[in-house]
């Protein structure tokens, strides 16, 4: 576990039965709960992409809440790679095209 308050960004990727149940606004509701800013979006391959900044003890309390997901959600396979954070999110939103981000 980091430090508190220590800042970071993410990109996580979730692999498994995470379209068509409800996991982004899973993620979203979330994410607001921690503070986090950023996106979610469903990528064309089924996966779901989560690009997130804040705290990197925040970032890695939503990776495990993400694991578990939503009830109608299974999810076979996450990876989170840590990345510089940027500043340039201001909120936590659902994207709904798959486009460079």
């Amino acid at each position: 576990m980091s430090q508190p308050g220590i800042r970071g960004a993410a990109e996580i990727l979730v692999e498994g039965d995470v379209q068509g149940v409800g996991y982004r606004n899973f993620v979203q509701r979330k994410a607001f709960q921690l503070g986090l800013s950023g996106y979610v979006m469903n990528l064309r391959d089924g996966r779901v992409r989560v690009r997130v900044e804040g705290p990197r003890d925040s970032i890695e309390e939503l990776a495990r809440d993400l694991e578990k997901g939503p009830p109608l959600a299974r999810v076979e396979k996450l990876s989170v790679t840590w990345l510089p954070s940027t500043g340039r999110f201001t909120s936590f939103n659902i994207r709904f095209a798959e486009f460079n981000a």
